[in-house]
């Protein structure tokens, strides 16, 4: 019978010998986390994964170009990103304030650490609290769109990312927004590269994939 280990037929000396080809058992670990890559059958190069996961939560970070909102507008369009008018009126309002040379570190909690019924605006929120994360701030929607094309968001398990940003009253719909990027599209489009608005009321209940981007730190340079 066919064994269920490909390692199987190798010996202790040679899964040792790959062991130490992929930088030791630290190396072999990140290789296991998809944090470095094989290059050929002799050298091992280190990934551009630009994120990393613990326990349900993701983690990386931008650094602010000092792009208005007017800028952002203008660039997206140039390189083929989605805007609807409710997220260019944000861009153009008050409620944007670049930056330049800011790096935030940023977490984003995935849909998977609540379940269904609980994966609710204000539960996301308490969790944020009790974690020691904040919202961060609009422009931090605008970097990760930016950063992060749709496959690395899908490569992340997630389709949406939802910037948890304070929520402000949008002019046209009277209701509390939120900037939300998407891999899939608006209106059931299955076209991505996507920067919508979305709902922010504390009764909101999101779908699955979804991730709720809060704020770690930031430092200028």
């Amino acid at each position: 019978m066919k064994s269920e280990f490909a390692s199987a037929n190798l010996t202790a000396g040679q899964l040792n010998a790959i062991v130490k080809k992929l930088g030791g058992y630290d190396g072999a670990l990140r290789f296991l986390r998809d944090e470095i890559s094989l290059r050929d059958e002799a050298s091992v190069i280190i990934s551009k994964r630009k994120w990393r996961e613990q326990d349900g939560i993701i983690y990386l970070s931008v650094t602010s170009n000092g792009m208005t909102g007017e800028d952002w507008i203008e660039h997206f369009r140039k390189n083929g990103f989605m805007l609807n008018c409710d997220v260019e009126r944000v861009l153009r309002s008050e409620n944007f304030k670049p930056s330049l040379g800011v790096t935030t570190e940023i977490a984003i909690l995935k849909d998977t650490l609540w379940s269904a019924g609980e994966r609710l605006t204000r539960n996301i929120r308490v969790k944020a609290f009790h974690l020691g994360i904040t919202p961060p701030n609009v422009e931090v929607a605008c970097l990760i769109r930016e950063a992060f094309s749709d496959q690395e968001i899908r490569d992340m398990g997630l389709e949406k990312i939802t910037v948890m940003h304070e929520s402000f009253i949008d002019s046209h719909y009277r209701l509390p927004m939120l900037l939300n990027i998407s891999s899939v599209g608006g209106n059931h489009s299955n076209c991505g590269s996507w920067l919508l608005m979305k709902s922010g009321d504390f009764n909101m209940k999101w779908e699955e994939k979804v991730g709720f981007a809060f704020q770690i730190s930031s430092v200028s340079a």
